[in-house]
């Protein structure tokens, strides 16, 4: 009797994880063959374009680009002299030094010559105090903004940020991400040209290590030297050329990543602004606009681009990159939690009924199901009742999935932008692609099950999170402007 309890508990356990990586295998197929189509239509569009018609056109929207700063001495300086020389013809960009502790707002002030101001503002969303507004007195930094307040995190010094953009779209990036000269001008089309209200476009993230960036501009592009930014490198081509294209054909993307994103402000003040008690603050507000827009019968678009339009640096140490994947974990999980109310809501349509739950099954439960999947073959294998031929097969089966996985995504980057052009360069990712697995997944899901076993411990800090800067003389000041 006892062996006919343990051999249907076996059997039970051993479907019910094979059916769950089933589903997640056959809706990862069908998300890089969608985002595959969505590539070639992209590219056959972007031959058509005429950038030159839209810079001159007297219809093109302001956007105001907000940058929030907390300690970005290092690179603050080079990166604003690149945002202010971005290919666009309408746009202001706003730096919210968000209560600094190093000497950034101190470099600000010297090299872009700034004195107090005042400028009107409706302060639709609650911040922490505002101590001072900096204008330029050269007009060569006219477009320039800078916001001196209390520290209150990323997502208030955003909102403090909306309180002041004139702009009708707000681009948001983080201080030290690297965006391509052309950005706004991609960004903004689909706001342009789509039949339905965007109220938010996202593009693809690179990571920019081993990457030369002069005077805050990427000059030259190279891929990471080191393999723990080598594997994040891999693994952003997946997740953004493939995964997110697809949702976004789906219109039932859920985020749009904090490293760059261009929101159409309206509907971001009526939605709320960010929520400044959590780390996931970019998917929290992408569904919170999606709720708003569905909740007031409103049809919209959130749409991704596969343009590499932000370059950023990657966590260059296992210590950081834990840091970081723990709070991405938590983040992800804060959102799930506030909005459980979607799932299977019919009033929320496809969000509701199928990219609310894939989020749920396969991003939030994913490192759970894995380990216990794994505990339940440990003791299988201690108790002497673990079938080796099976587990073996079921191994390699996972391995090579996750392998074609990666190489789809290389197919489709080579397809479409080909940034790396050494010719080694391919082969180091395919070989990045087999090592992946093995020694970066485990990384990935120890610290996903410690951010969500923090979340249920109340930990809310975001870590430190230290910057090695993209140069080898970030902390050189440039000379002043005369």
């Amino acid at each position: 009797m006892k062996e006919i309890a343990i051999d249907s508990i076996t059997y039970i356990a051993e479907n019910l994880i094979l059916i769950y990586g089933l589903i997640l295998a056959g809706f990862s197929i069908f998300l890089s063959i969608v985002g595959l189509t969505e590539i070639r239509k992209y590219l056959k569009g972007s031959r058509l374009d005429d950038p030159q018609a839209l810079l001159s056109s007297p219809l093109i929207p302001k956007i105001s680009l907000v940058v929030p700063m907390y300690n970005e001495g290092q690179t603050i300086i080079d990166s604003v002299r690149s945002l202010l020389s971005l290919q666009y013809n309408n746009y202001e960009v706003i730096v919210v030094n968000d209560g600094s502790t190093d000497e950034s707002l101190r470099k600000m002030i010297e090299y872009f010559q700034l004195v107090p101001t005042h400028l009107e503002s409706n302060y639709e969303l609650s911040t922490k105090k505002v101590r001072c507004l900096y204008k330029s007195r050269q007009k060569v930094f006219g477009r320039l903004t800078v916001i001196d307040k209390t520290n209150g995190g990323k997502a208030d010094a955003l909102n403090a940020g909306l309180n002041h953009a004139e702009g009708k779209l707000v681009a948001t990036m983080d201080a030290d991400s690297i965006i391509a000269p052309n950005a706004l001008l991609k960004m903004v089309k689909p706001f342009l040209q789509d039949s339905k209200r965007v109220i938010a476009t996202g593009s693809m993230i690179r990571i920019a290590n081993s990457c030369t960036i002069e005077d805050g501009s990427l000059v030259k592009i190279q891929l990471p030297k080191g393999w723990l930014a080598r594997f994040q490198a891999l693994e952003y081509i997946r997740v953004f050329l493939l995964s997110r294209l697809g949702w976004s054909r789906l219109n039932g993307l859920l985020i749009i990543s904090g490293a760059f994103g261009l929101f159409d402000r309206e509907i971001v003040v009526k939605a709320g602004g960010y929520y400044t008690n959590t780390v996931g603050e970019d998917m929290e507000l992408t569904i919170r606009m999606r709720r708003y827009m569905h909740e007031n019968n409103l049809p919209y678009k959130v749409i991704y681009i596969p343009d590499p339009l932000c370059w950023t640096e990657a966590p260059g140490n296992i210590a950081q990159l834990s840091r970081q994947r723990n709070r991405w974990a938590r983040g992800t999980a804060e959102t799930l939690i506030k909005h459980r109310g979607l799932l299977l809501n019919p009033k929320y349509k496809l969000m509701g009924w199928l990219s609310y739950p894939y989020w749920l099954c396969f991003e939030f439960l994913a490192p759970f199901v894995e380990s216990i999947g794994l505990a339940y073959f440990l003791t299988l294998a201690i108790v002497g009742q673990l079938d080796w031929t099976n587990f073996l097969f079921f191994l390699i089966i996972i391995y090579f999935f996750s392998v074609l996985l990666s190489l789809i995504a290389l197919v489709a980057e080579e397809y479409s932008y080909h940034k790396y052009q050494h010719t080694s360069d391919m082969a180091k990712l395919i070989l990045t692609a087999l090592l992946e697995p093995i020694f970066y997944h485990p990384i990935i899901l120890v610290n996903s099950l410690k951010g969500n076993l923090d979340l249920l411990v109340g930990k809310k800090s975001w870590g430190d999170m230290q910057r090695r800067g993209f140069t080898k003389q970030q902390e050189k000041l440039p000379k002043k402007v005369a």
